[in-house]
């Protein structure tokens, strides 16, 4: 798997710049984990993924990508747009009223690239398998991926899809977790701890992989082996360390910008600290 670091980089960069230009625009959203998430958006969309911009819901030799935690839209709205999914210029509409681009992504518009609406937390694992499982009847040998939060982690529907996946041996669902540590009240840890959650996962039956969600060669490197160990009879989840707002100083690290849009003065700092590489929309 072959990839321009820097380039990816730089493209990062400047979806971080999507994100906080989105939200603060409307002085709504969820920038903390939309931040913490992009360099692992940029490599799938930029990289990983085998997909066609012009989209179908099917996906047929292709693979699907599934966000369960669907407030951090941001991040995906920009790499879809700045993908080729649609015009980049559309994201001056987020969250606006008769904008495709929801606070939550939504389906009924028809945007590419959102095949369900998401962020009714707990749902995406197990639409993902769904999904997976259909490609199998289909004959199609591609990979479906779904990203979850940590915090998602505490619904129930998440562990009964985990059950039936590993029961099912849906050994071509890719499960990603976003591992900060913070969610929405506080880190996880003072609102319901996850316990072990490594061992809690093997224990439903999943392989476990780790990941540094802010090194490119780290998510090249753990995606091609979760590949490498599809069709095996075994579902696998990675396990993503990534940094709440990173790449914006005062974000970082803290669930307080969570769901909390930066004022003018904020914008202009965290603005500052991100290079515009791409071109601002």
């Amino acid at each position: 798997m072959q990839a321009d670091i820097q380039k990816l980089r730089d493209i990062a960069s400047q979806v971080r710049r999507d994100i906080i230009r989105q939200v603060s625009a409307v002085n709504s959203g969820h920038p903390g984990g939309s931040l913490g998430c992009a360099d692992f958006f940029t490599a799938m969309y930029f990289n990983i993924l085998k997909r066609d911009s012009s989209f179908n819901m099917e996906a047929h030799d292709e693979d699907m990508f599934f966000l369960s935690n669907g407030h951090i839209s941001p991040v995906w709205y920009s790499v879809l747009a700045r993908s080729g999914h649609f015009p980049v210029e559309e994201l001056n509409t987020f969250r606006k009223l008769n904008s495709r681009l929801q606070g939550h992504p939504a389906t009924h518009e028809g945007l590419p690239g959102i095949r369900i609406a998401s962020g009714s937390l707990g749902q995406g694992l197990s639409a993902a398998i769904g999904a997976a499982l259909a490609k199998k009847l289909n004959g199609d040998d591609r990979h479906v991926f779904v990203l979850m939060g940590d915090g998602e982690l505490q619904e129930g529907q998440v562990w009964e899809a985990a059950m039936f996946a590993a029961h099912h041996k849906v050994d071509n669902l890719i499960a990603v977790v976003d591992w900060n540590g913070q969610q929405i009240d506080g880190p996880n840890d003072e609102v319901i701890s996850l316990g072990d959650l490594p061992a809690k996962w093997q224990s439903f039956g999943w392989k476990v992989c780790h990941m540094d969600g802010h090194d490119f060669d780290s998510i090249f490197h753990e995606v091609q082996e979760a590949r490498n160990n599809t069709g095996k009879g075994q579902p696998q989840v990675i396990l993503m360390k990534t940094i709440m707002g990173k790449g914006v100083d005062f974000m970082e690290g803290t669930h307080h910008w969570h769901g909390k849009a930066p004022n003018a003065e904020q914008t202009e700092i965290a603005l500052s600290q991100l290079k515009e590489t791409l071109g601002d929309y």
